[in-house]
This record gives structure tokens, sequence and C-alpha cells, in this order.
């Protein structure tokens, strides 16, 4: 007598059912998908799925980067697609195809969602074929593209300032901090981490005991002889948000609100006797850090170099031609 499974074995039709019943309420943020593996675009958040055998899922051998949406224009795509290339060279990930015809395909996705103000995603991955480490196994690279709605932060981070705490959890080596690499359990472990300890986020410190940066996102200050000071690059992400906004900064020179930019080394003690703390990033832009360890940071308000570089990115958003792809959506 044959033995009856008590775990359903489903038929295609089924199985797809079941994952149109098993969309959670927060797939309506997820507007449209490219895959490689398809190749094409669907806009059912039930067909947005990667295959457990994609290296991307069991190895983590995979690079990604966010560019975003606003109004209704690709902004800084090319500045993050370079940073892309590199991370793929330096993971030995081989592109599925040209590099062009992959920035089409983002700008493609971003057209098919419809969407005017929305996050841009995008993975390359060594491919599936199998679960073990060695990508000989691997049929191909994979691509993938994601449009989804943005994350968004509390209005308080920007009017009231975030609370921050220096983490316990080891940075990554520099070689694999300078790639965006699917690997962010470290920066994952920062969130939780500070949540536990009663602060919005965490800040790394590097081998040196350094300042380095916070969990996906870069760290300025203004130091008291008015300087706008960042962390040197050679062991940290090189975050393209921050980039564009050290290269806006010196108009804050022109206004008299800074006295000068630099990169450079900054001591945990240097940083917490700043005038200013700044967490900057392509998500949460540019938000004020009033506290550290407990210990405030400069009068403990947000300070007028913080507003300042967040009106600077906001107008830079908008006008800013060189930095800015229209999108080409379809017509209604």
């Amino acid at each position: 007598m044959a033995t009856r499974l008590q775990t359903p074995v489903l038929t295609a039709e089924e199985a797809v059912a079941r994952l149109r019943r098993a969309v959670h309420a927060r797939a309506g943020d997820f507007y449209a998908m490219y895959s490689s593996l398809l190749g094409g675009i669907v806009t059912d958040p039930a067909l947005m799925v990667v295959p457990l055998d994609d290296h991307m899922v069991h190895r983590g051998h995979a690079v990604f980067d966010t560019a975003m949406v606003v109004d209704g224009k690709l902004y800084q795509l090319d500045a993050h697609l370079e940073r892309f290339w590199r991370s793929a060279q330096l993971a030995r990930i081989p592109l599925p195809m040209p590099q062009a015809q992959l920035r089409q395909i983002i700008i493609d996705t971003a057209a098919a969602s419809r969407q005017r103000q929305a996050s841009v995603r995008y993975w390359l991955s060594v491919g599936p074929g199998g679960f073990g480490l060695g990508t000989g196994e691997c049929v191909g690279s994979s691509f993938y593209v994601m449009i989804f709605r943005g994350q968004s932060y509390p209005e308080r981070f920007y009017t009231e300032g975030m609370k921050v705490v220096t983490s316990r959890v080891p940075i990554k080596p520099p070689f694999f901090a300078r790639v965006k690499s699917t690997n962010y359990l470290p920066n994952a472990l920062v969130v939780l981490e500070a949540a536990e300890r009663g602060a919005d986020n965490g800040i790394f410190l590097d081998a040196r005991g350094l300042v380095a940066e916070s969990s996906n996102m870069n760290v300025a200050f203004v130091i008291r002889d008015g300087v706008l000071r960042h962390p040197a690059f050679d062991a940290i992400l090189e975050g393209i948000t921050v980039q564009r906004l050290l290269h806006l900064a010196p108009r804050l020179v022109q206004e008299g609100l800074l006295r000068g930019v630099e990169v450079g080394d900054i001591s945990v003690e240097e940083g917490k006797a700043a005038a200013e703390m700044l967490l900057i990033g392509s998500s949460i832009k540019v938000a004020p850090v009033v506290e550290w360890d407990g210990q405030p940071i400069g009068d403990g308000k947000p300070g007028p170099v913080a507003h300042r570089l967040l009106e600077l990115w906001h107008e830079d958003t908008l006008t800013a031609a060189d930095q800015l792809i229209p999108v080409p959506y379809p017509e209604d």
C-alpha cells in the first residue's frame, strides 16, 4: 500500500495560485520587476521571485545598487552604475549583456512601473545552477531590477534629529566594505543593536578605532572650526549621495555657513565634540544627529549645515540636468 504524503505536492497551476494568495499587504509597494531568467518585466508581485539555486540567495555572491526616480526622472543613475560595474568586477561577476543594455533595462523597468517617485534597485549575481560554492556550476549571470516605494524615515529624524550609538558589530574588512555586495548582515545587525540600545542607528569604527560609517549611510561632521569633514573612503563604501553633496558643499562656504570641506580621519573624540553630525545616504538623504552614546552633539539640536545640505540635495534632484534621465513612460 502506497504511503500518502502529509505535505501536498502542488501542480504548477496550484503553485502560482498559492503564490498569489501569499502576496502580503506590503507588496502593494512593489511596482515592477525585471528578471533576466524571464527575459522581461512583470508587474504582478506574485511573480517577483528569484530561484533558490541562484548563488545570490544561498551564497551571497552578488552585488547591487540603488538609484531613485524623482518627479519622473532617474537621479544619478549613471553614477550609481559606475559603482555597480566596479563592484561586479571586484566580485568577479561577468555581465550577462553589455552595460548599455543593462542600463536600458533599468530605464524600461522604471517606465513599466508608471511611478514618478520610487526607488530603483538592481542586482547582478553569478546566477543559478546549484548549491555549491564554485561558480563553475552556474549556468550564467543573472540580472534583476525592482521598482518599489522608497524607504521613508520618521519626520522627527529631520526636525528633532537622530540618536546613534557606537556599534559593537565588527566592520567589514576594507575590500568587502568597498564592494556593494548582498552581504548586509553586519549592517542589519547594527540597526537591530541600535534599536535595542534605544537609538536610531549605529556607527561603525574602523580597525584603528576611527569613525567609519553607519548602517547604510555615510557619516560627516561639522568640526568646531567650521569645516565639513568626512572620513576617507579607503575602508568604507563610497557613497554616491555623499560624493554629490561634497561636490555641492563649497556653496555653503560661499554662503558663509562653512569655512571649508575636507576628507580625512576623524576620531571618536573629535566627532563627539563636533558642532554638527550628519548621516547621509540615498534613502535618508541628509539627517542631523543630535546625540551619540547619550552625549549631545553641539547644542543637541539640528544644525544649519544639515538643513542647508538637505535643501541643496532636493534642489539638485530637480534641476541638475547632468544628473537626471527622463523616464519614457508608456502612454495610458
